[in-house]
């Protein structure tokens, strides 16, 4: 019969494939039992020889999922059997208070990037392909325990392949929630302010009829729109994007005259623009980039690094007027891998808002308040629950070798909503909130 003991895990350990990799161990060790997501975090109810029990707990614990984080492990023995002759995972259960940490938005990771141009994958050029290791999180998520039915993708109901990936334990989509592919997930949508585009088909964003935004029908892969979008921009357009957490600005960072328009309809005299580039070397033909901010720069959270910027770099002076430094970010959702597709220049990829105003991220109120600044939208068919602007970082000149020396001036996406550790007690619940 052997020992039966219920552990249970505490911490960033939801929408992080805790329960397939679990599975996966329990399997490894030859332990029967179940696991599930609850209002506190993940149970886990395991039977078998103690010494299993004892290995598939110090494994847990040295070496769990890369996007969790434990924050405690408690077990309990139970004298009765399960009776179990398996190892399932069962559906999550909520009873009474949930105080759940919830994952940030992760950056598209190398296996989906590898997938992403592959002609032979059925996900090949997909604007929305994730897994278990990335993708968004916070900004889709709208109750917990974290399952698809809590989030904005139960818009979208998986097709029999993508719920094949998602029930096989052997795939790396297993229990994937925003998992997704063309013939059933998100698409892509290209609109334009003006009836300068004429030849689009008459609908907004809400898909109803409408004199001034006109807009393309959606396709299954977006390449088509995507592959517009990139001749509108180097054209001088400014378009607006519709990425994870919001709506960014976009234009040709090296179009003066697209970057003054820009900043002249954003009302935003002097505030400097965020910088978008396809790579670290692009980045590099404008800034000083050390290993560190390297390293910042191609980390999971991919934040916008403030960098020194090079003596006679080719970036009009009104992408940032008066500073010594350039805020550059590297491309972290699928869209902006195929946006960048070829692109050998930098993009202006600034908040989707007026100054001094919150992030645009509902389809209706971005349609609303950006129509006088954009020239065109490429939106999606994914709700976005929960805005979430792009973080900043800087390294200080005295620590420039040193990523862990990362000052964080803005902590949102990448970061959000993941808890801060210090090594003080408050008597009392208390807010803080940023100067603005």
């Amino acid at each position: 019969m052997g020992t039966r003991t219920q552990i249970l895990v505490r911490g960033i350990v939801q929408g992080v494939g805790f329960r397939p990799y679990i599975y996966s161990l329990a399997k490894m060790r030859e332990l029967r039992g179940s696991v599930l997501n609850n209002e506190t975090g993940v149970l886990i109810d395991v039977e078998g020889r103690d010494d299993d029990i004892n290995r598939f707990i110090a494994e847990l614990k040295r070496n769990p999922p890369p996007l969790s984080t434990i924050e405690s492990v408690t077990r309990r023995e139970i004298l009765e059997s399960s009776f179990l002759t398996d190892f399932q995972i069962l559906p999550s259960k909520t009873n009474g208070r949930k105080f759940i940490p919830i994952a940030a938005d992760i950056s598209t990771c190398e296996d989906c990037v590898a997938e992403l141009f592959d002609p032979t994958d059925r996900r090949y050029r997909y604007p929305f392909i994730n897994c278990t290791n990335c993708g968004p999180r916070f900004t889709i998520i709208e109750d917990v325990p974290y399952d698809r039915a809590r989030t904005t993708m139960r818009d979208f109901k998986m097709c029999e392949p993508c719920r094949a990936e998602y029930e096989d334990p052997g795939n790396r989509r297993f229990h994937a929630e925003p998992t997704a592919c063309p013939e059933c997930g998100p698409r892509l949508f290209l609109s334009g302010t003006s009836a300068a585009t004429a030849d689009l088909t008459r609908r907004d964003l809400n898909g109803n009829d409408s004199e001034t935004h006109l807009q393309l029908p959606a396709t299954a892969d977006g390449s088509d729109l995507i592959c517009q979008v990139r001749k509108l921009l180097e054209d001088g357009k400014i378009v607006a994007i519709k990425g994870i957490g919001g709506y960014h600005l976009a234009c040709d960072a090296l179009n003066a005259d697209a970057v003054e328009t820009l900043r002249k309809r954003k009302y935003r005299e002097d505030k400097p623009f965020a910088l978008m580039a396809g790579s670290v070397d692009l980045i590099g033909r404008y800034c000083n980039v050390s290993s560190a901010e390297a390293d910042i720069l191609r980390s999971r959270e991919r934040p916008i690094v403030l960098l020194a910027k090079k003596e006679n770099a080719a970036i009009p002076a009104a992408v940032a007027p008066g500073v010594a430094t350039l805020g550059f970010m590297l491309p972290f959702t699928p869209l902006h891998y195929l946006l960048f597709k070829g692109l050998d220049r930098p993009l202006v990829m600034t908040s989707g808002n007026i100054s001094d105003e919150p992030i645009a991220y509902q389809d209706k109120d971005a349609s609303e308040r950006l129509t006088n600044i954009t020239d065109y939208f490429l939106s999606h068919d994914r709700r976005i629950h929960i805005r979430n602007d792009d973080s900043v970082v800087r390294i200080p000149k005295s620590a420039i070798r040193n990523p862990q020396s990362a000052i964080i001036l803005r902590r949102s996406r990448g970061y959000s909503p993941a808890p801060l550790k210090t090594s003080f007690k408050f008597a009392k619940q208390i807010l803080a909130c940023g100067a603005e």
